[in-house]
């Protein structure tokens, strides 16, 4: 593919990641898009991590290795990345995730064509041992503002965004989901974000994350709600939204389990299955 989009920056925060980091930084490298810069920023990890990093790095100029000077966490790590990054472009890579080899080829033209400056997909699932899941999310067309508000479709890991608005919008806090407060504060002046329907990410479900255990992430989400200034009586709403969505998202990745190839598509995106009270139209929570 021609290379004309301009440079791509890819930022990876890695913490204790040497189990999965090298296949993460490969399926980087092995994307059809070749003009990308590859951020690995360690948050001084204490087990083989920077070492594998390191070993991949002197192979290929396109990756840099920095280093925390002391544990930060991972919003934090990702704002080191985003301070040294140099394209005009941010994508996101979690250390456990992976890309399907043409993943940013596919969101670039989806680019040109929808003039974005917010771009998803759709996300194929793997368990912690890297065992393929039989299901994937699919991604809408596009989202809007009040739609994402319902159910974080936009996978962080599968983004790609104007470093500008990544930059002015960026959030810090694991007591929330901090990148879902960024995209919801993108879209908020009425932009939309587009999606890739295919699952050119490759999602990794480990109960040690911050979203593996379900409680805390519901609760992190009410927190996200209340970041971007939702009122009480708009968070409760969407947050009912959010439980409902994912007790379908994880009801189908339990009943698919491990297995084959990606065959199945469960479009829990569709923003119009579910209806709530009539006396919670959102017509009445924009006038609270």
């Amino acid at each position: 593919m021609q290379n004309d989009f301009g440079l791509i920056s890819i930022i990876m925060a890695a913490y204790n990641a040497e189990k999965t980091i090298e296949q993460a930084i490969n399926s980087v490298l092995s994307q059809t898009y070749p003009d990308f810069e590859l951020l690995v920023v360690n948050d001084c990890s204490t087990d083989k991590t920077a070492m594998l990093a390191e070993a991949i790095v002197k192979k290929d100029d396109r990756i840099r290795l920095i280093s925390n000077e002391k544990n930060s966490g991972v919003s934090y790590t990702r704002k080191h990345g985003l301070e040294e990054a140099s394209g005009e472009w941010v994508a996101i890579l979690d250390s456990d995730d992976a890309w399907a080899p043409e993943k940013l080829e596919k969101q670039i033209k989806l680019q040109k064509k929808t003039n974005a400056d917010l771009l998803f997909t759709g996300s194929a699932f793997m368990d912690a041992d890297g065992k393929p899941i039989d299901w994937y999310l699919a991604a809408p067309a596009e989202v809007t503002y009040r739609q994402l508000l319902k159910q974080n479709v936009l996978s962080n890991s599968s983004a790609l965004v104007r470093k500008e608005l990544y930059a002015k919008y960026y959030a810090v806090g694991d007591g929330m989901h901090e990148d879902f407060a960024l995209w919801l504060n993108i879209l908020k002046d009425g932009r939309k974000a587009y999606g890739v329907d295919e699952p050119l990410l490759i999602y990794r479900i480990a109960k040690s994350s911050k979203s593996g255990n379900k409680f805390k992430a519901a609760k992190m989400n009410w927190n996200t709600y209340r970041y971007i200034g939702l009122n009480p009586i708009e968070a409760a709403y969407y947050e009912g939204w959010y439980m409902i969505k994912n007790v379908i998202k994880y009801t189908n990745l339990k009943i698919s389990g491990g297995g084959g190839g990606w065959n199945e598509v469960i479009y829990i995106a569709s923003f119009d299955i579910l209806v709530f009270p009539e006396q919670l139209h959102e017509e009445q929570l924009e006038a609270a």
